[in-house]
């Protein structure tokens, strides 16, 4: 099939014709003697498509036909059906692989942000975009599915003229649906998280309860026994920032914590493995939200494991020391974890030349240089909540009754909500929606204990049960902000932004001055 560029030249012709309709100048491209392009419409996005009289339209595009004198012009709904079309289409907007470079998740909890995040990755180049990133906890709240969420990405790219390609993460995964979910959507990246089966034991636990965890080691499904586990360690792993001493009480303890994890994490890969082709996709192991740090030890134990075992990884997010709640800064010794993740950061050279990645990434400014520096580049940055978070601060600007009534859910829902977040927010003392001005409404965004309430509280915001007689918050919290999207994009682009600066700094490659729209 033969593809060329969208000519910019002229009003004449496929393009010239989308243009007219309206169309977004970056999206256009031309095809096989038809256009496609998009358009913001009153409500959301309309995909565009023309081909000439006698013609089929491109890819087999749907939508309202209008005849014109030279042909037909369509204009199709953003759904599941003109995604997959535009994804046969145009190749740069398939989900692609990460590999080692430098990457950061962002996720979108409402399913426009794309536009706003892609700028933000134009002015930080060489840092490659995760566009359509969500965990399965977060669409079971929002009512989403991983597809919507690659299929919003597709659009969203396609209006922001994004040529360069982003990968799509089926985040926080704790069974083999969810993984099948995942492949169904055309997801290239999958992240295990088996902490469901890591026991509520620190590192340092009393021997006790050591000795009883180890005990209840799955041995037959790790393809292992004792004997051989004991005398599989030597006494010191030699890094390149120095030895690492491998005591046989703390891989012991490693054992105990880890070993169901490790045969849920091989079982979930063997499946991707044997439902994809090989090179096909990514995998990720995540075990950042234990209660209690991933130590150096532990990181070993688990890469030992998992390679003898066959799983081969991207990345690695560990539960650094510190503490790293949603929506804030991050809340520890900054030498110390600066400490930490050098350590663990030469553990993933040493045992596989994977990357290390930082969960719960959103609005850590105090840490991304000496995580930069710390991992030598070899980073992967997930945010996910802060770019709703952005959405709200777009809406306190300009709808603030709307926004009194997301505080009034949010305040109500919080304690259901925080149940599976790592936040350590209180209603206690949070201003009442009654009566608090616009103001009052607007610093809700910027205050740490308001911020985490509003974050995790996105369910019952986005996926609440409509009104009597009326329309749903969420459905209007997302009338609204396509209303504003300009103004979020903006936000978006310089908020997140900010979070990638530091990382394209660090590896050499400087942020360009201003946002590229």
């Amino acid at each position: 099939m033969a593809r060329k560029s969208a000519d910019r030249g002229g009003a004449g012709g496929a393009i010239g014709t989308l243009r007219q309709a309206g169309a977004i100048e970056e999206s256009l491209f031309s095809i096989d003697g038809g256009a496609v392009g998009i358009r913001a419409g009153e409500r959301g996005w309309q995909v565009l498509a023309w081909a000439p009289n006698g013609g089929p339209l491109p890819g087999g595009m749907t939508g309202d036909t209008t005849e014109l004198d030279d042909g037909i012009l369509a204009t199709g709904v953003p759904d599941r059906g003109n995604a997959a079309v535009l994804r046969r289409l145009a190749p740069w907007l398939r989900p692609r692989l990460v590999g080692g470079a430098t990457s950061a998740g962002v996720g979108d909890r409402i399913g426009i942000a794309t536009p706003g995040h892609a700028a933000a990755f134009r002015a930080n180049p060489g840092i490659v975009p995760v566009f359509a990133q969500q965990s399965a906890r977060e669409l079971a709240r929002t009512g989403r599915s991983f597809q919507d969420v690659v299929d919003a990405a597709t659009f969203g790219a396609l209006a922001a003229g994004w040529r360069d390609g982003f990968g799509a993460d089926a985040d926080h995964l704790k069974s083999i649906a969810d993984i099948d979910a995942g492949i169904g959507a055309g997801c290239t990246m999958f992240t295990a998280d088996p902490i469901e089966l890591v026991p509520d034991l620190p590192a340092d636990a009393p021997h006790g309860a050591i000795a009883a965890a180890f005990s209840a080691v799955p041995w037959s499904a790790l393809e292992d026994d004792q004997s051989s586990f004991q005398t599989r360690y030597a006494e010191r792993l030699d890094l390149d920032s120095g030895p690492l001493e491998l005591d046989p009480a703390a891989i012991r303890a490693a054992a105990a914590r880890f070993g169901a994890a490790v045969v849920q994490v091989a079982a979930m890969y063997r499946h991707l493995a044997g439902a994809l082709a090989p090179g096909s996709f990514e995998f990720e192991v995540a075990v950042d939200e234990i209660e209690y740090r991933t130590t150096p030890v532990d990181h070993v134990y688990l890469a030992t494991e998992l390679h003898r075992l066959g799983v081969r990884w991207v990345s690695f997010a560990p539960r650094f020391v510190g503490e790293f709640e949603k929506g804030i800064d991050y809340l520890g010794d900054l030498e110390e974890l600066a400490a930490d993740v050098k350590v663990h950061a030469a553990i993933a050279r040493r045992l596989g030349d994977y990357k290390l990645s930082v969960h719960s990434g959103s609005d850590k400014f105090s840490i991304y240089d000496s995580v930069a520096h710390g991992t030598r580049d070899r980073v992967h940055l997930k945010t996910s909540g802060t770019s709703y978070l952005v959405a709200l601060e777009t809406i306190a600007a300009a709808d603030p009754e709307l926004m009194r009534r997301v505080w009034s859910v949010a305040l109500e829902a919080y304690t259901t909500a925080r149940a599976s977040y790592h936040v350590s927010a209180r209603t206690a003392g949070a201003p009442s929606p009654d009566g608090a001005s616009a103001e009052a409404l607007g610093r809700l965004l910027s205050d740490p204990n308001t911020r985490e309430i509003l974050h995790v509280t996105y369910g019952a915001v986005l996926n609440g049960a409509p009104a009597d007689g009326g329309t749903s918050l969420g459905d209007d919290l997302r009338a609204a902000i396509w209303t504003q999207r300009e103004a979020y994009w903006s936000n978006l682009a310089e908020h997140i932004g900010r979070h990638l600066r530091p990382f394209a700094a660090a590896a050499g490659r400087p942020a360009t001055k201003g946002v590229a729209r």
